[in-house]
């Protein structure tokens, strides 16, 4: 595998967390970022793949109405309470 050297400027903050977490797991700093930096592109790519799902649904019509998801939701609150009564 070949890997590339990208440089970013952090908060000093934000460095120092890095630092202790590095240092207290045992990792180099580089370890630290580079699994930071995969999750956060895996949970963009499934946001993004979850957006166009959502532009698909909608423009084809595929929605539910503000007013029924209110409906359902207040349906939650009074089993909730109902089971709590018991």
């Amino acid at each position: 595998m070949t890997t590339r050297v990208v440089t970013a400027h952090i908060p000093d903050a934000l460095a120092e967390k890095l630092d202790l977490y590095a240092e207290r797991h045992d990792r180099p700093k580089g370890w630290v970022v580079k699994q930071a930096l995969e999750q956060y592109v895996l949970l963009e790519e499934r946001r993004d793949q979850l957006t166009r799902e959502g532009l698909v649904d909608l423009r084809a019509g595929r929605i539910v109405d503000h007013a029924a998801i209110e409906m359902w939701a207040t349906t939650l609150t009074a089993t909730k309470a109902v089971k709590r009564r018991k």
